[in-house]
């Protein structure tokens, strides 16, 4: 086949946009050949279970799924019953980048909060947390939080148990959107069941595409008592794979191993070093200090239009010129040094 695409081009708009790893394709090969039980009844998919149940210290039931939206609305789905509702950050993937799939597909009501900093507390929490037994209200059922949040920053072990035993305290369940749990894990240094089981969180969206697998992801029941129907739920929501050995291959080349760590530390010291190497450019102005793999910064006006056919990136707020701009497990020193120069030269023709 033809290579239709110029490899050496990298951007910054999103770590979807990285290649695979090549650790991953070795391993999706490795799958192949022969005949394995389809939908899900192979080797490679009991193995995850026990892969997975190691990393988060207790038997859990992992579900292979296809992205992440699917993920999260098949895990919320299993958590609440038709009237229930779902506690999350007016910022949460699941409100503002699913296109409505959690209220159009799960049938989900969800009861947002605004945030300074895309995290919940058991303050904010209770915002939503009202009118248990009013027939008129959508009962809250489900606290949803996303680890690394959608803006960037990270809960800390602490930040994530003061919110589960509040929600557990008023009969609510937690689930956490993890589409990026690996990249907090490794800013934090702590293993992926310090900010999960132990930590008390019931039901895991655990990403993979962002960290170098080629479409997988999986919904991990921490606690049995706070999901049901999951095996029919994942069919009729059209997320059964299956030839699912080759998404559990994909994940078993993740996790059983360092491979989800390594990758994450990685893309989270090119956003270091992206910081490190913009934060003193006249006319740019870093609105955080990266906790994971996510810069945001404030550009002079046409900057970021000049800069985009060269590296893509998105605006996060146009009223203000703030844009976004991520790294991934593929994201060189080279790369961040020539963005970071390019920044520099636009920069200095508007001031």
């Amino acid at each position: 086949m033809t290579t239709l695409h110029d490899p050496t081009v990298r951007g910054f708009a999103s770590d979807n946009y990285a290649g695979v790893h090549p650790e991953v394709l070795a391993a999706l090969a490795a799958a192949n050949g022969g005949h394995q039980t389809a939908y899900g009844a192979d080797a490679y998919t009991a193995r995850l279970q026990d892969v997975l149940s190691g990393h988060f210290g207790a038997p859990v039931e992992v579900l292979p799924v296809f992205n992440g939206t699917g993920a999260n609305v098949l895990s919320l789905q299993s958590m609440v019953p038709r009237w229930g509702a779902v506690i999350c950050a007016e910022s949460a993937h699941i409100n503002t980048d699913e296109n409505g799939a959690p209220e159009r597909v799960g049938g989900l009501k969800l009861l947002t909060v605004p945030t300074p900093d895309g995290k919940l507390t058991p303050e904010l929490v209770d915002r939503q947390a009202w009118g248990f037994g009013d027939e008129h209200r959508a009962q809250p059922g489900v606290v949803s939080i996303t680890q690394s949040t959608e803006v960037g920053t990270v809960y800390s072990v602490a930040e994530i148990r003061a919110v589960t035993e509040h929600a557990h305290a008023l009969g609510l369940r937690v689930h956490m959107d993890g589409s990026r749990l690996s990249n907090a894990a490794a800013a934090l240094d702590v293993p992926l069941r310090a900010l999960t089981t132990d930590a008390g969180v019931d039901v895991l969206s655990l990403g993979g595409t962002k960290n170098g697998l080629l479409g997988a992801e999986a919904v991990v029941v921490l606690d049995p008592t706070a999901s049901s129907g999951l095996t029919y739920l994942r069919k009729v929501d059209m997320q059964l794979s299956s030839k699912m050995r080759f998404m559990s291959a994909q994940l078993l080349a993740l996790f059983d191993g360092d491979l989800w760590l390594r990758s994450a530390r990685h893309a989270n010291a090119m956003a270091m070093r992206l910081y490190e190497a913009v934060r003193e450019i006249p006319g740019v102005t870093v609105t955080n200090v990266p906790q994971a793999n996510a810069v945001f910064a404030v550009l002079p006006p046409g900057v970021a239009d000049r800069l985009r056919p060269r590296f893509r990136f998105y605006d996060w707020n146009q009223a203000t010129g703030e844009v976004r701009w991520m790294c991934a497990f593929d994201t060189s020193e080279d790369d961040v040094d020539a963005f970071a120069d390019a920044i520099a030269q636009e920069t200095a023709l508007v001031a």
